[in-house]
């Protein structure tokens, strides 16, 4: 099977609109990632969004008034995007591969997305082809938001916490110190910071924020869902008065990585 059936197999399954939408933790994450987009838009903002899923950030913006441009690789993703739309949005929609933006020209837009792709990607060099490409479709001085699963919340919570630990390392899907090892079958891959880090030293950014996307809360989901909304909204402000800790960002399950491209 080609690397790229095992996503489309699995995203014409999940429901990723409702992961976002439906639970409080997804709800965490929309909202910090949208705290950080609001942060920098410009009435006349242009955006792109790379791995747009099914719409949930590219709709929105659209249908506030933003120019903006989707790329799904994912079809079934793409057509629930599009079927979000009436026709009065500034969106243009395209089916492809973040690896390969031919279809969007150099220094084209204020903020460039790229909420998915790097979860899916297996290798320093997917991930820096990925990240060049989002780069150079990005304006000088325009901003590049990265999203990545975390290493730690996965040996945490999953190896340990669902009692993985004799399945994934009877499958050598750990190293010595406790990195993650996936490949395309796997569907997700992990990182830490100094991955992040490596990754971003061999294109032309400076780092603006790293950001623990969902922080803990994904480590307390079933109390989350229990909350009433004066608690919940209370833990919105806790997690978003400390969800640029460095000190927290290895255990959280996402993160975001606001860049800057040079000038």
């Amino acid at each position: 099977m080609q690397s790229n059936d095992y996503l489309i197999n699995y995203y014409n399954e999940y429901d990723e609109e409702g992961r976002l939408a439906n639970s409080r933790v997804g709800k965490v994450e929309y909202l910090t990632t949208r705290k950080y987009i609001d942060e920098l838009l410009k009435p006349d903002s242009r955006i792109a969004e790379i791995g747009a899923g099914t719409g949930r950030y590219s709709v929105t913006l659209a249908k506030e008034g933003y120019d903006v441009t989707a790329v799904e690789l994912v079809q079934h993703n793409l057509d629930i995007l599009v079927s979000k739309l009436d026709g009065s949005e500034g969106i243009k929609t395209y089916q492809g591969n973040a690896l390969d933006l031919n279809m969007l020209t150099d220094n084209t837009f204020d903020i460039t997305l790229v909420l998915g792709p790097m979860y899916h990607l297996y290798s320093d060099e997917e991930k820096i082809t990925a990240l060049r490409e989002a780069i150079r479709i990005t304006k000088p001085g325009g901003h590049i938001l990265v999203a990545y699963c975390m290493n730690e919340a996965t040996v945490i919570q999953y190896v340990f916490g669902c009692n993985q630990l004799r399945s994934v390392m009877g499958l050598n899907m750990l190293t010595d110190d406790w990195k993650c090892i996936s490949e395309p079958k796997d569907l997700f891959e992990m990182v830490r910071v100094e991955d992040i880090q490596r990754i971003n030293a061999a294109v032309p950014v400076e780092r603006v924020k790293l950001i623990a996307t969902d922080g803990a809360s994904r480590y307390i989901r079933d109390y989350l869902e229990e909350m009433n909304e004066e608690t919940f909204s209370k833990w919105l402000s806790y997690h978003f008065a400390t969800c640029e800790r460095q000190d927290l960002i290895g255990a959280t399950n996402h993160s975001l990585d606001i860049l800057r491209k040079a000038d």
